[in-house]
């Protein structure tokens, strides 16, 4: 159980080695910078992102000017907004955050198992293990980044407008055509099958986007 007078937040998704955080401070700053008392290791996360205010018995979550926005429920934030129980707050594509109101019983930091058995990724090195065997030479750059968000977002379907934010850079995101990702998430597809060609992982879902599928489904 959260303590009574005390919300907390569960990380679903995103670059973090922690999965839970009680907010017990006044303030909860959530970002890229190391000062944040949530903080989102991904580009698309601006230093100081979004911050949760405690005022009384109710937070309220507030976007920071970010660059990629903040959303509440799937909803762009514009404007300070009162937390409920059971909201999700996304932070760019980079994160999804679940808060569980003061009182509540708080939920396991997933829902669905990660493919980790035989799927392992080193986000520090940008390494790649494929049942226990590591890609060899590396993943391009583009081609890590699109694994690591669809890793990140297990069982789920990733549209191709969040590929577009996670794989290329700001100034280069603009006209990324259908084409190019649909060549990237080939390409990718080839360079697991070198080691697993019984296996197909990424799944394309036609109208949607693409999806993680374990070994095993």
């Amino acid at each position: 159980m959260v303590d009574n007078d005390v919300a907390m937040l569960i990380i679903r998704s995103g670059a973090n080695t922690h999965r839970q955080w009680v907010l017990q401070d006044a303030i909860c700053l959530i970002g890229r910078g190391d000062d944040c008392h949530v903080t989102i290791a991904d580009r698309q996360a601006s230093r100081h992102h979004a911050r949760i205010t405690r005022k009384e018995q109710s937070y309220v979550l507030e976007d920071l000017g970010s660059k990629n926005g903040t959303f509440l429920n799937g909803v762009p934030l514009t404007a300070p907004t009162s937390l409920n129980d059971g909201d999700e707050i996304g932070i760019a594509f980079a994160a999804k955050l679940s808060f569980v109101g003061a009182g509540a019983t708080a939920p396991l930091p997933f829902d669905v198992e990660q493919p980790e058995a035989l799927l392992k990724l080193d986000s520090g090195s940008k390494r790649v293990w494929v049942v226990g065997k590591e890609l060899d030479p590396p993943l391009s750059l583009a081609q890590y980044r699109l694994l690591e968000l669809l890793y990140q977002h297990p069982g789920q379907v990733v549209s191709r407008e969040e590929i577009v934010h996670a794989v290329w850079p700001a100034d280069e995101s603009e006209g990324v055509s259908e084409q190019a990702i649909d060549a990237l998430a080939r390409r990718l597809r080839e360079r697991m099958a070198e080691v697993d060609p019984d296996h197909q992982y990424v799944i394309t879902v036609r109208g949607h986007g693409y999806r993680l599928q374990p070994a095993g489904e």
